[in-house]
């Protein structure tokens, strides 16, 4: 280590650089290769300082070990001067794995021999400022002088980029003189003119459509998944990806790749049929779909239905009406089982190389990551291969052989199995197949098959990346990139299809679409719009870091949709009667209401008034309290939209002293005293019944022992669900379609649910009007 020490010194690195450097193994391998490699080539004229920076630079950046010496002789021999060089050097070499290296092409594309004069800095600024002149003027040191840099260097690539900013200054300095105090003022933002409403609106409807709203804290949906804004790689060029195995057949397969898909991005959302989606899958969908879409690329639905056991007709179909709901479309909808023949062909094909045996340790033999050994692994191939042929044809029981691949995952599981065995006849294939591939097996040969170019899933499968890139590349296949991404989850909820099942067989919900849950299904049927879930995962991020949500961020985006899309209506939940005395009985009147109050060009309705109408209870307090704005005997109120004000005369009461009906007096609001607040109301209602939804579980973390030592069961929220069976509701919205959504005024945001009839409407509350900070 002492060597070492020294040996870093020497190249001009600080003693305590020197130290942390060597705590890095990886990086101080490289780095002692390149140093030793550099003195070799220098000699007697050893190693100078700026050279020693770019060398650890360098080893520091550098993925490839075989390049370190073909890098430092082109550092030594000052090919390689600047850290621009350096980083188009690193470039290079990533595009290229293959030796040789074609020296001319690599020296060209670093820029080497390539000397840039005072004069043509001087020219090149000069030519820029030109350009610029009447605004620089106009701005003075107000001006984004960044501008200026970034042309100048993009004129001259190879130029130090400190001599083009002293170059940049001196002649802004020339032209403008030294700054006055105006110039060291800070710049007053300009007032954006303002636009009508609603064109704003019509705008951003139209954004929603495109996924291109603005999350209120970034960028858009498709803004985060343009090319540019995620690192990923281009098209035909898997190998410049950190960890892509390289072999001699990579360069050719990726160009019977290139002249399939012609360059086009491909992704697939590959969901298991046996279960619906969720909130979390939302992400999954956005992302998939939405980087294709993003970058005019094509998405495939696949299904990955290689277990016949758990998968259903019903959820295939949930699946894919999800994925429409969201606002994408397939390019084509495939299955796993569409590859069933070609996957067994690889399959004998693996074993036939040497990397996959039959073995017939018991499926609770394999479980965790210290599994014994297989006393099988190393049969003969040909042993192998017809005890493969075997089980094809149903020779064996369930359970008491498998084929597994000869590898060991990045978790340390060792041989994970491709093929079991399974008597239960499949959705499409009937009875023609008794074993079935696992999911480790299948993935990514169907993502080589169908040629994806990213295959996006989620940070849980990062164990599995180095098995996808093996699998693919022993069998000499086409091999994508896997990403992986951070996965989405909300507090307050469970989301595993196991918990969800016992939570509808144990009656805590009705179904995967009871609106308490998290499933998509149910968020359709709560009255969830798709933009806003589609927002809600824009404003999350596309990052790849695990994300834990509060539920009300998403109630948030729902509101943000819903504020701008749902029609109002009056509705009265806890309704209390009202007769106003100084109206004749057969008095009957139509009170126009706005769609929408805060731009009545939208549209609007009619409700009836009469003698008699019902208000809130909530609405009238018996006895005057400070604070409280509403109906009492000493104070009126206002009817919204009515143009009358209301004043008590008489409280009538039944025999248990409970205020039930209300006698009143009304006048023209525009000749009344201005009241200290407008209640709403409804005359002539519809009966319907009302669903009002508080969060499933008491904690935020109900599968966590810590928090629910008896288990997620025990964990729910008594109040969850509370049906009010004949709330009152104004006429409007008779007609309404199921999952029409409203505001009901002052109330909140509510959806027609499918158990609605003709005689009798259903609304599911979709969100209140604010969060409340109090609720469970």
């Amino acid at each position: 280590m002492a060597d070492s020490l020294v040996l870093f010194t020497s190249i001009g690195l600080s003693e305590q650089k020197a130290k942390e450097t060597l705590k890095n193994e990886a990086l101080s391998s490289t780095l002692k290769d390149a140093i030793i490699q550099a003195q070799r080539v220098r000699g007697a004229s050893g190693v100078d300082k700026a050279m020693g920076t770019l060398l650890y630079s360098m080893a520091s950046r550098l993925k490839d070990s075989k390049r370190v010496a073909f890098l430092s002789d082109s550092i030594v021999q000052s090919k390689i001067c600047t850290e621009l060089q350096l980083a188009a050097a690193l470039e290079f070499v990533k595009s290229h794995p293959h030796d040789p290296i074609n020296q001319r092409e690599f020296e060209k594309a670093c820029g080497v021999g390539v000397v840039i004069t005072p004069e043509q800095i001087e020219d090149a600024v000069e030519s820029v400022m030109k350009k610029h002149k009447e605004h620089l003027l106009m701005e003075r040191y107000h001006f984004n002088m960044g501008l200026l840099m970034g042309e100048a260097r993009a004129a001259l690539k190879w130029a130090d980029g400190k001599v083009i900013k002293n170059e940049v200054d001196l002649q802004v300095l020339h032209l403008l003189g030294p700054k006055t105090e105006a110039d060291l003022e800070k710049k007053a933002k300009p007032q954006k003119a303002k636009v009508a409403e609603i064109e704003v609106k019509a705008k951003k409807e139209e954004a929603a459509v495109n996924g291109e709203v603005k999350t209120g804290e970034g960028k858009s949906l498709m803004e985060q998944l343009r090319g540019e804004a995620i690192k990923f790689h281009k098209p035909g060029e898997n190998y410049t990806t950190e960890g892509y195995v390289v072999t001699p057949n990579t360069m050719d397969l990726l160009k019977k790749h290139m002249e399939i898909t012609g360059g086009q991005i491909r992704t697939r959302f590959p969901p298991e049929p046996n279960g619906i989606l969720h909130i979390g899958h939302a992400k999954a969908i956005n992302f998939n779909f939405g980087y294709a879409k993003a970058n005019n690329g094509i998405c495939f639905l696949r299904y990955d239905d290689t277990n016949p056991e758990k998968e259903e007709e019903k959820y295939f179909t949930a699946i894919k009406d999800m994925v429409e709901w969201l606002g994408y479309k397939p390019h084509e909808i495939t299955h796993a089982s569409d590859n069933f023949q070609q996957l067994y062909v690889l399959a004998v094909d693996l074993i036939r190389r040497g990397h996959a045996y039959i073995c017939h340790q018991k499926g609770e033999e394999l479980k965790g990551h210290n599994a014994p050994a297989s006393p099988w692994r190393d049969r003969p191939t040909e042993e192998s291969l017809v005890l493969f042929e075997r089980m094809k044809k149903g020779l064996f029981a369930e359970g008491e052989a498998t084929l597994r691949m000869k590898m060991v995952m990045e978790d340390g599981k060792m041989d994970p199995v491709a093929y079991r065995i399974k008597y239960t006849p499949h959705h499409r294939t009937g009875d023609e197949w008794c074993i079935y591939p696992t999911y480790d097996y299948t993935h990514c040969l169907c993502d080589s098959i169908e040629n994806i170019t990213h295959s996006l899933c989620t940070k849980e499968f990062q164990a599995r990346r180095s098995s996808y890139f093996w699998l693919c590349n022993t069998l000499d296949v086409y091999c994508p990139v896997q990403w992986e991404y951070g996965r989405l989850n909300l507090t307050y909820t469970v989301v595993s299809k196991r918990k969800i099942i016992k939570l509808v067989e144990t009656g805590v919900v009705r179904d995967w679409d009871d609106p308490r849950l998290f499933t998509l299904t149910a968020l359709k049927r709560r009255g969830f719009p798709p933009e806003a879930i589609n927002n809600f995962c824009a404003r999350v991020g596309v990052t790849v870091s695990q994300t834990t949500t509060e539920p009300h961020l998403l109630e948030s985006c729902v509101r943000d949709v819903l504020n701008d899309r749902a029609p109002r209506a009056m509705a009265v939940l806890e309704p209390l009667k009202v007769t106003i005395t100084n109206l004749p009985e057969t008095s009957k009147s139509d009170i126009r209401v706005p769609d929408f109050p805060a731009n009545e060009a939208k549209g609007s309705h009619t409700v009836p008034f009469t003698r008699t109408i019902f208000i809130e209870e909530s609405d009238f307090r018996e006895v005057m309290e400070k604070g409280y704005k509403r109906l009492t005997p000493e104070q009126p109120v206002g009817l919204r939209h009515a143009g009358y004000v209301i004043s008590v005369k008489k409280v009538l009461k039944d025999a248990q002293g409970k205020v039930v009906e209300l006698e009143v007096n009304c006048c023209s609001s525009e000749t009344a005293e201005k009241p200290k607040a407008f209640i709403h109301w409804v005359s002539q209602p519809l009966v319907c019944e009302v669903r009002l939804y508080e969060r499933l579980f008491l904690h935020k973390y109900p599968e966590d022992p810590s928090e629910v030592p008896n288990g997620f069961l025990s964990d729910i929220n008594p109040h969850s669900l509370h049906t009010i069976s004949s709330a009152l509701v104004d006429t409007s919205v008779k007609g309404a379609k199921i999952l029409d959504r409203f505001q009901f005024e002052r109330v909140g945001y509510f959806s027609l649910d499918p158990d609605s009839t003709a005689d009798k409407l259903v609304f599911n509350r979709t969100v209140t009007l604010k969060e409340d900070p109090g609720k469970i």
